[in-house]
């Protein structure tokens, strides 16, 4: 068996190693050793971007926020729902996460940072909801390991009561915030419709009807 290559290493602003790894026909990130993506199960992924996206792809111009651009699949799946006329900002974290995806893995998703409607901005994607209150039609989190903080433990506070409001104020009346999970998170769901929202729970295979069953959380406001 041909063995992993190593193709980039980083470090988060965590302290966690991130290693790129190649296989004939696969490529992962590795966070201090442990798998954290892979690039043959991004099915919850893609659902992430289509179930976030159904407000948005019935408007004009449309303006979406990507949280994570992991190997590019959830900027994908929501380049192929949303009109022409889209805007979509994409914060990442980690500078050479979006180096892999100009490079090695950018065939994989169909090189969706060269699309014109992309805007990728290196930083905080809290910071960023912050600077744009009232700006998107639809929120994308695939944050680290969803509410499970993996590579940076400040993480997790997108996802308590404070994340929330942040979240919440970035968005334009009536739009959605959708939130990649490993698995379900009651708590986090409480704290939604708290808040006063609607909540859905969707369970998504990540591999067409194979691998782990993972989590969709929609949340939006009352008309």
């Amino acid at each position: 068996m041909k063995p992993w290559e190593v193709i980039g290493r980083t470090r988060t602003p965590g302290g966690t190693d991130l290693t790129l790894v190649q296989h004939p026909s696969e490529y992962v990130i590795l966070a201090d050793g442990q798998n954290l993506m892979s690039s043959r199960m991004h099915g919850s992924e893609d659902a992430l971007a289509v179930l976030g996206c159904r407000h948005a792809r019935s408007q004009t111009h449309p303006c979406v926020l990507v949280g994570g651009l992991g190997m590019g699949f959830t900027l994908r799946a929501a380049l192929d729902t949303l009109p022409l006329g889209a805007e979509i900002v994409v914060a990442e974290l980690v500078p050479a996460v979006v180096e892999w995806n100009r490079g090695p893995l950018g065939p994989l998703a169909s090189h969706p940072l060269d699309d014109p409607r992309v805007r990728v901005e290196i930083g905080d994607v809290a910071a960023l909801m912050r600077a744009r209150r009232g700006r998107f039609d639809a929120v994308l989190l695939d944050v680290d390991n969803g509410m499970v903080a993996m590579t940076t433990p400040a993480n997790a506070g997108l996802y308590d009561d404070h994340g929330v409001a942040v979240a919440l104020a970035s968005l334009r009346p009536r739009g959605v915030l959708a939130c990649w999970s490993a698995g379900d998170d009651p708590g986090f769901e409480r704290r939604l419709r708290a808040a006063g929202l609607e909540v859905e729970r969707h369970h998504v295979r990540s591999r067409g009807r194979k691998g782990a069953r993972h989590t969709i959380v929609l949340a939006r406001g009352e008309p």
